[in-house]
């Protein structure tokens, strides 16, 4: 069941009034919602599938590009924050593109503007390295954080932020692209990158996300970086890879570019699908992507 909106509202004000460890006090809808939303949609138990927006802000502003390489304006993230929420999307996932020191005030602006007028579960990524960049963005109005770079770094980090403050916080995000010798497809060969997919980290992507899992990673966010604004669909390979490795919920990310492209990620093991560009243009809505997905005997919310 997703919390209402006054449960969220609740939620945030606790957060943001009371200094004291948040594993005490934080609300228990998100602790018994989703954390086995992988584990059961293996088991055969229909899930409903999450629709998300995906804002790149960058500077205080929603940018986008192909594989983050020639970004173009794309509006306020407030003001299309407040659309989405409108449409009946089920979260929002904002990710702070350069995550230099002085964009993170920016960001954590950005957060706390959007948390007051949208109550629907935010999502923030981008330059997060610490524990108490987490607790930062928490405060501002964040629902959950997403950790990549930093992680990969020191895994440690994935540990202490789901003790600190429990997993169903943590999301790993996973910026993935296929070895120069898998091009063709089929081999299954995949790497996690850093950069914007620029530099290869020689972490084998499925088992990076089987480790973080063990860690205490919540949910992955897993972005493919072959198909990154390409709009030529989800690499279903690489989802149904990783859904086979880990139990809990899997979000795919990258290549969204039409109402047909949806469905197959979700029977790939997706229990949610993100897009960018094709909701900031207005190619495709919200609703529209839920009533395909309907069409083709999949539950959504």
């Amino acid at each position: 069941m997703a919390p209402s909106r006054c449960a969220l509202a609740g939620a945030r004000a606790l957060r943001r009034g009371i200094a004291r460890p948040w594993r005490s006090f934080w609300p228990v809808w998100r602790a018994r919602a989703k954390p086995a939303a992988g584990a059961a949609r293996l088991a055969g138990v229909s899930v409903a599938t999450r629709v998300i927006p995906c804002l790149d802000v960058d500077a205080g502003r929603v940018v986008k590009g192909v594989n983050f390489q020639g970004l173009r304006d794309a509006g306020d993230p407030v003001e299309l924050a407040g659309r989405y929420d409108a449409q009946g999307a089920d979260e929002l996932t904002f990710l702070d593109v350069t995550a230099s020191s002085g964009n993170r005030d920016t960001m954590v602006d950005v957060v706390r503007r959007t948390a007051e007028q949208v109550f629907i579960p935010l999502t923030v990524g981008g330059g997060v390295r610490t524990v108490e960049d987490v607790d930062r963005l928490l405060r501002a109005g964040a629902d959950k954080v997403g950790v990549n770079t930093a992680a990969i770094a020191r895994p440690a980090l994935i540990a202490e932020v789901a003790d600190r403050f429990g997993a169903q916080v943590l999301v790993l995000s996973a910026d993935v692209r296929r070895r120069r010798n898998d091009q063709d497809r089929g081999t299954g060969d995949f790497e996690v990158t850093t950069h914007g997919g620029r530099q290869g980290t020689g972490l084998d992507a499925v088992a990076w996300c089987v480790q973080a899992t063990g860690l205490g990673a919540g949910e992955i966010l897993l972005n493919s970086m072959d198909a990154d604004g390409t709009r030529d669909g989800f690499d279903v390979e690489l989802i149904a890879l990783v859904r086979a490795a880990v139990s809990i919920p899997v979000i795919a990310s990258g290549g969204a570019g039409a109402l047909e492209h949806f469905a197959p990620a979700v029977r790939a093991g997706a229990d949610a699908v993100l897009a960018a560009s094709v909701f900031h243009f207005g190619h495709l809505t919200i609703g529209a992507v839920k009533d395909a997905l309907r069409a083709e005997g999949l539950a959504v919310r």
